[in-house]
């Protein structure tokens, strides 16, 4: 029996996963977003001739990392301005609080637009907005931020996004509260952000590696271990089926690190 079918035959089913309380750690901003915010972003930028199927995942579909990641691209383009993140954190957020989510910790990486004016601080500092309207306009959800690291960025971006969540942490109150290392793990070398993830530690930030995402790369993966991360993303190859591994998993169960998954919001609207 499908899960569609099922719904069909049982609606309370629904009633009662929706209304469970839930608390959601592993949400990428820009990998929230849903059709219906999408449609509104598109619809913003016509000239940029986007369409639906260029920035979601349809059910039943698949895609490589790689084209995920170009989706990414395509969807950078339609969040382009401190007013585009604003309306997409808000949303973002509410429909979250109507699936049940009472603590939502969202992930995103500061971007400079020189086409809008957009800074990386506007760019916090529109997110950070985001999250006080929707407490001011009483949405039973309580809504942290981790300010992530590209790792395409490099070192030295990767310093400055140090800088700047540490300015953060300090001014707003534990809304900011720590650091994601993400994006496309083919890209750089872990001892590249030993010395920002080390600084934002010391500063009292919080640390959420994503790691082994790809086989063989156990060095890398040995490496930001080190750091005692607070969570692990993904952590795909961080299993007792690979056998060079077991090690890293004995690591990670004796020191009780917690694994977050992620999902597309999008795939299911």
């Amino acid at each position: 029996i499908t899960m569609e079918v099922e719904e069909q035959q049982q609606p309370w089913k629904t009633d009662f996963y929706l209304e469970l309380p839930k608390v959601e750690l592993h949400a990428h901003l820009n990998g929230s977003i849903s059709s219906n915010t999408m449609k509104k972003l598109i619809a913003k930028k016509p000239d940029l001739k986007i369409d639906d199927q260029m920035t979601m995942i349809d059910k039943g579909k698949k895609r490589t990392l790689e084209e995920c990641f170009q989706m990414f691209q395509t969807i950078h383009q339609l969040t382009s301005s401190p007013e585009d993140i604003l309306m997409v954190t808000k949303d973002v957020i509410k429909e979250f609080a109507d699936d049940g989510v009472k603590y939502l910790e969202l992930r995103s990486t500061p971007r400079r637009e020189n086409a809008t004016g957009m800074t990386k601080k506007t760019y916090v500092e529109s997110v950070l907005e985001g999250i006080k309207q929707s407490k001011e306009e009483n949405l039973d959800i309580d809504v942290r931020y981790l300010i992530a690291i590209d790792r395409r960025g490099g070192p030295s971006v990767a310093k400055e996004t140090v800088k700047l969540a540490e300015e953060f942490f300090l001014s707003t109150e534990g809304i900011v509260l720590g650091l994601d290392l993400s994006g496309d793990p083919a890209v750089g070398q872990a001892k590249d952000f030993l010395e920002p993830l080390l600084e934002a530690k010391k500063a009292g930030l919080k640390l959420a590696l994503h790691l082994s995402e790809i086989p063989n790369q156990k060095k890398e993966t040995q490496i930001l271990l080190g750091l005692l991360p607070d969570r692990i993303g993904h952590g795909t190859f961080l299993n007792s089926c690979e056998e060079e591994s077991l090690d890293l998993v004995d690591f990670v169960r004796q020191r009780r690190i917690p694994l977050g998954k992620a999902g597309f919001r999008s795939l299911r609207q």
